[in-house]
């Protein structure tokens, strides 16, 4: 591998080829834009589901919850790529990928969606019923718009975990970038060194800035916070110092 790496004439091949890498690249980034509106909408969704006065929504939402999350992607991939022909299914390639990369992320971001809400102190919930809102009005006008900015960083780590998962596409030949790089490595002289280093750098381009905005700006969340309320910030000094 190390002298796959060192060889110039492999690199000098696969850079030669940038404009299949350059498809697969958008190939990957449309898949990860669509199926991350999916799993928002999800997300959104069966957060509020969780949230709900209703006993039986909030058991549909953990039923999807609980399922999504502890079944590997792979095999959700694998079900609706193979298995659903057989009942009369068939999902085109693209679309299977979006549709259960979307569906799996949407259970994690259901969760980041129902703690966000549950951190809302209530007493801002009831100050509104007495004011003559009712629930619905109450969620969306006095409730989210607080919530998005608490669950901001946690769901742009979802996004970056999502980017990353669309590369499980290569495994039903979905023409992203792991599938694009794994089979020109194939054909390439067995080139994986130079393929998999340039895709991991590419995918790094786009999780990185991800992940180092959703750090900062929790950070000036903490910062805000600590202003806010400088009781709080003595007391954690005192923890530390104990």
């Amino acid at each position: 591998m190390i002298q796959q790496i060192l060889t110039p004439w492999r690199w000098q091949n696969i850079f030669a080829d940038w404009p299949l890498l350059l498809r697969a690249f958008l190939v990957t980034l449309e898949a990860a834009v669509l199926a991350l509106i999916l799993a928002l909408i999800l997300g959104v969704i069966f957060g509020l589901l969780s949230t709900s006065r209703s006993r039986l929504l909030r058991i549909i939402a953990r039923v999807y919850v609980e399922f999504f999350q502890n079944t590997p992607l792979m095999i959700q991939l694998f079900f609706a790529y193979f298995a659903l022909p057989y009942m009369g299914v068939v999902l085109p390639t693209f679309a299977c990928g979006v549709l259960c990369v979307g569906i799996y992320t949407g259970a994690y971001i259901s969760e980041v969606v129902r703690a966000g809400i549950e951190s809302i102190p209530k007493g801002q919930s009831e100050a509104a019923y007495s004011q003559g809102f009712t629930r619905m009005q109450t969620m969306l006008l006095i409730v989210l718009p607080q919530t998005v900015k608490i669950v901001l960083p946690p769901l742009v780590n979802q996004c970056v975990n999502l980017i990353k998962n669309t590369s499980t596409l290569a495994m039903i030949a979905g023409g992203d970038l792991m599938y694009i790089a794994n089979t020109w490595a194939t054909n390439g002289m067995a080139s994986y060194g130079p393929a998999y280093l340039l895709v991991g750098v590419l995918y790094f381009c786009l999780c990185f800035p991800l992940s180092k905005w959703a750090r900062g700006y929790e950070e000036r969340l903490k910062a805000r916070h600590l202003v806010q309320n400088p009781a709080a910030g003595a007391a954690n000094a005192e923890e530390v110092t104990a």
